[in-house]
């Protein structure tokens, strides 16, 4: 790319609108109007948006931004799940940032909370997962994390996508990273595999000193995903007795039918094993679902819950306060300030917990997804780590998880409806669709203080989530399919 360029005869703007343009025009043109970057980065479908062609350019951009802002001087750190296609966007990627004069760390298949750990311990200048988490195996994404860890900020993926878009400023940018008046430095990708194996040692760590799970059968469903490795390691290294479901890497079949969003077979094995509990991860491992051992979710709220109460009584949660999403239930809500906490609600979507976390102080919060952070041990939403402090909090209740759950919370009647809406730009501006608004105001007049209406877009997937929640489960049921008739009428037609 830039390395062809002639350096006679031309100006220095040339050569600078050269440098920031290395190409791909065509595969630009046809990007979306609608954000690139959503709630858990860039996702969609391998081979669409997700092209070798755009991804080397990204990591050339995203090379460019991570340089002018560094900290550190070290490499970019990149992880992948066991998609088909992530290998071919791990590559492009590669080639992308070390063709803006970046190191780079190719970790090969580990949990998204992994990359986070390693760039966060290390003098990485930034860590990337290529997976689409929950979705389908058709689909691939790409996370961006900071020095520290955590998501790249807005303003960052903001630079970057200007970048593809062609309105990159050159205030972003130091002119010494664009000169090319002196050779062009290249990067150079290493395999570091092994590090992964600091990062299980890490999990070790975070659990109470002597913690033995002998005598506890566990049934892991790894979804064919990230965590088919390091979650069987962690719980076979306590003394469980642990049953697979699902558990090679297998770019064919992750999350279908299995994981953290499909939890049958993962309730059946249990039954049949007698099993005491089980967890289900997501494709990347940065989530997790529970399930007690008589066959009951265990999900974000109950988690939340349960941790944050042992927190509590521990004198660990700083002014006993829990940061959820605006999908947690109001039974949890209620439940938790009646033992004297507080609760804060974020939109949908990890960042944002994180977010309000760094904002208040808050030491845990999550979403109902699964998607728990305790800032106790790590910056990160992590699966694995979660299933392993719920497992000890099991065996140091001496109680089991579905008597824990029992002496909770009831949850409140909530219906979530997913409507497939392909039209990028007609998902994001649905709130512009008059009917769907009269139809909100509609059902909120209806359930007055008994319940509450939720519609918003999926940050990852091609879907307006509609959800009803209600005191009463016939009225969250009639609502629901109420709306979901007008989304589909006139958002998904």
């Amino acid at each position: 790319m830039v390395s062809s360029l002639s350096r006679n005869g031309s100006s220095w703007m040339d050569r600078v609108s050269a440098t920031i343009n290395p190409g791909f025009l065509g595969q630009l043109a046809h990007l979306p109007n609608s954000p690139l970057f959503g709630t858990d980065g860039i996702r969609g479908r391998a081979g669409d948006l997700l092209t070798a062609p755009f991804v080397l350019q990204l990591g050339f951009r995203a090379g460019q931004v991570l340089k002018v802002n560094r900290v550190t001087s070290g490499p970019v750190i990149i992880g992948q799940d066991s998609r088909n296609s992530s290998d071919m966007l791990a590559m492009a990627m590669a080639a992308g940032l070390t063709s803006a004069g970046l190191e780079v760390w190719q970790l090969g298949l580990c949990p998204t909370p992994c990359v986070s750990y390693l760039t966060r311990t290390s003098d990485a200048v930034g860590g990337i997962m290529i997976s689409a988490s929950h979705n389908p195996p058709e689909d691939n994404g790409i996370k961006f994390f900071n020095h520290e860890g955590t998501k790249l900020s807005q303003v960052l993926t903001q630079q970057i996508e200007e970048g593809l878009r062609g309105n990159f400023s050159l205030d972003h940018l130091s002119l010494d990273h664009l000169s090319l008046d002196h050779p062009r430095e290249w990067g150079k990708t290493y395999y570091q595999p092994g590090l992964v194996d600091k990062y299980c040692q890490f999990l070790q760590d975070t659990l109470p000193p002597n913690l033995n799970l002998e005598g506890m059968r566990v049934v892991l469903d790894l979804a064919w995903g990230a965590s088919v490795n390091v979650a069987v390691q962690a719980f076979k290294s306590l003394g469980a007795q642990v049953i697979c479901l699902h558990d090679c890497p297998n770019g064919d079949c992750i999350n279908v039918n299995c994981g953290s969003t499909h939890l049958d077979l993962l309730k059946q094995a249990i039954k049949e094993h007698q099993a005491d509990l089980g967890f289900a991860f997501d494709g990347d491992a940065d989530r997790v679902m529970a399930v007690d051992g008589q066959g009951r979710v265990v999900d974000g709220d109950y988690i939340l819950y349960l941790w944050g109460k042992h927190l509590l009584q521990k004198g660990k949660l700083p002014n006993n306060l829990l940061v959820g999403t605006v999908m947690a239930n109001l039974g949890f809500e209620r439940a938790w300030k009646n033992l004297g906490g507080q609760f804060m609600r974020t939109s949908v979507g990890d960042r944002y917990v994180q977010a309000k976390m760094w904002e208040t102080g808050a030491m845990l919060g999550g979403e109902q997804s699964g998607h728990i952070i305790c800032h106790h041990y790590g910056v990160s939403g992590d699966g694995v780590q979660t299933a392993l402090h719920l497992a000890a909090l099991v065996r140091q209740s001496e109680e089991s998880l579905a008597t824990l759950v029992d002496n909770s919370f009831q949850t409140y009647p909530q219906i979530l409806r997913n409507v497939r809406v392909e039209d990028r730009d007609r998902r994001h501006s649905w709130q512009e669709c008059i009917p769907l608004r009269k139809a909100i105001t509609q059902a909120e007049i209806g359930m007055g203080n008994a319940g509450r209406v939720l519609v918003r877009p999926s940050g990852t997937e091609p879907l307006i989530r509609v959800m009803v929640e209600s005191v009463s489960a016939k009225d969250a049921h009639e609502w629901v399919e109420y709306l979901v008739k007008v989304v589909e009428r006139y958002l998904a037609n």
